[in-house]
């Protein structure tokens, strides 16, 4: 499923320029992913969709991403579901300024609907990339290059 996401962000520019769900899924299997992986990834986008259409059940006045001075205090069950490496991406994040609060909610919501426990570090950059990708935010290069890195090793020219 992640591949799929991965495409996505690489082949096109906003949400908006995606075509339907039906003509994606259809275009996605031509280039070759497996049916249960193109459904799994349009189902956890439309997650992702509804998530992001849907006003909070409790309104907060949101500072600007790296502006706030408040902690997030993950539950134990996030926790345990999320992971240390996951919840310690996103406090990275989170104090560079990257995630706004309501960002980082959104990928927590989004990491807790996988079905990953604890969910990879790999998972929460893909998690976090089209989080930001959804809200079509600016993100700085060297934290792009941080989220796209899958941890390979790299040859230095």
């Amino acid at each position: 499923m992640l591949d799929v996401l991965i495409y996505l962000f690489e082949n096109y520019y906003a949400p908006e320029s995606c075509p339907d769900s039906d003509t994606l899924a259809r275009k996605l299997a031509a280039v070759g992913f497996e049916n249960e992986e193109i459904d799994e990834a349009l189902d956890w986008l439309s997650g992702l969709s509804h998530a992001v259409s849907t006003p909070a059940q409790h309104a907060v006045t949101e500072a600007p991403a790296g502006t706030a001075n408040s902690w997030r205090y993950y539950t134990e069950q996030e926790r345990e579901r999320l992971g240390t490496a996951a919840v310690g991406m996103l406090c990275f994040l989170d104090g560079a300024g990257v995630l706004s609060f309501k960002q980082r909610e959104l990928a927590i919501e989004r990491a807790l609907a996988l079905n990953e426990n604890p969910v990879s570090i790999e998972a929460m950059k893909v998690i976090v990339l089209m989080v930001l990708w959804s809200q079509e935010a600016e993100v700085d290069a060297l934290i792009l290059e941080e989220l796209l890195d899958d941890g390979s090793p790299r040859t230095i020219h």
